[in-house]
């Protein structure tokens, strides 16, 4: 049963008691490379609290927005700026210039797939895309596919020579993060190794990328979530919220310094278990409500 459902029949410390394990769920995954969506579909079905649902899903991942938007405000206050000087003065060979033009042909791709999916398929939300099954074997390719971009990537490109291809081609790739356990952080890294990307520097375009698409994603549901709640519910949301962005501003610190020297094989090894444990010994959950 949803979260967001049963926020009014719980009381209301157990439900912000939910909500603060999920927003640290939401957190710790958002920009580690394991997917978000899928964690927040596994761990409350684990606990016997029910798939939280998409609505939910998405307005949680606003604290994850909030927590990007401000550990790299820096980085969007000079993509702004390139931004304007090459409306102005036509400098769009700048760096900034072409980051930001980067990020918004890297959005194009998920936001029509993501109104396709909202057109097409009113029933995604139950569809068997979400069991806990196809996150599993979603999960394990999505491993397999991050092992060959290690061993294959180039490793030479720095974020200051991206290019409106490169934004395309790594926007295509978060478009698969519409599908459970893909990971939208796994994709775009994944996509950007294969094409010669230093680790952090692919890090930090996925980081960068994300944002107006989890925005816009998050802004879509908000109404129909904190609609769905009564009786004090908007408040296990905030917690939620509250949560995940905290929990995000640690995970993204982290995950920078972690690829400046290290591989993204701790992140294909869990990525693998996940999937064989679900396969293994969950599936059975997939039905359990509170």
């Amino acid at each position: 049963m949803p979260l967001v459902a049963t926020a009014a029949s719980l009381p209301l410390v157990e439900a912000c008691w939910h909500a603060l394990v999920l927003g640290i769920v939401q957190g710790l995954t958002e920009f580690l490379p394991i997917s978000s969506t899928a964690h927040l579909k596994v761990v409350p079905v684990l606990l016997g609290w029910g798939d939280p649902g998409v609505a939910f899903t998405a307005v949680i991942q606003l604290g994850s927005i909030a927590a990007v938007l401000g550990y790299f405000r820096k980085d969007l206050a000079e993509v702004g700026s390139g931004v304007s000087r090459a409306f102005r003065h036509g400098q769009w060979k700048d760096p900034s210039a072409r980051l930001g033009v980067a990020i918004v042909l890297g959005t194009v791709p998920i936001l029509l797939a993501g109104l396709a999916v909202k057109v097409l398929l009113p029933g995604y939300e139950t569809s068997p895309l979400r069991s806990l099954t196809s996150i599993a074997i979603v999960s394990i390719v999505m491993a397999l596919l991050l092992a060959v971009a290690e061993l294959v990537g180039r490793r030479r490109r720095l974020l200051g020579a991206v290019t409106p291809r490169d934004g395309l081609l790594v926007g295509l790739a978060q478009a698969l993060a519409l599908i459970p356990g893909v990971s939208r952080s796994g994709s775009t890294l994944t996509a950007s190794l294969f094409d010669g990307w230093q680790r952090a520097d692919a890090a930090r375009f996925s980081f960068l990328l994300g944002i107006p698409a989890i925005t816009l994603a998050g802004l879509v549901e908000l109404k129909s979530a904190f609609g769905s709640v009564e009786n004090g519910g908007v408040i296990p949301m905030l917690v939620g919220i509250a949560a995940a962005a905290v929990v995000s501003w640690l995970a993204i610190a982290w995950l920078l310094r972690f690829l400046q020297q290290n591989s993204t094989w701790i992140f294909v090894i869990y990525r693998l278990l996940f999937g064989l444990v679900i396969l293994m010994g969950f599936r059975g959950l997939e039905g359990v409500t509170p």
